[in-house]
């Protein structure tokens, strides 16, 4: 099961990566305050947490 955890991590820091460049340009298209920026913002935001549970769970040796 070792193994399974990087790949989620992969996985996680892709769509990171892919919600950011979304977010780019829906930010140049639309400005900041738009609702679909506002949303996709809060997606970003959802995906990060994910990472973020998942190196904590790495530090403190459950992965």
């Amino acid at each position: 099961m070792k193994g399974y955890i990087p790949v989620i991590r992969e996985h996680l820091l892709n769509e990171i990566e892919k919600k950011r460049a979304e977010l780019l340009q829906i930010v140049m298209a639309n400005g900041m305050t738009s609702h679909i920026t506002i949303e996709l913002s809060q997606e970003l935001d959802h995906l990060l947490i994910q990472y973020q549970k998942q190196r904590l769970r790495a530090v403190a040796g459950d992965e």
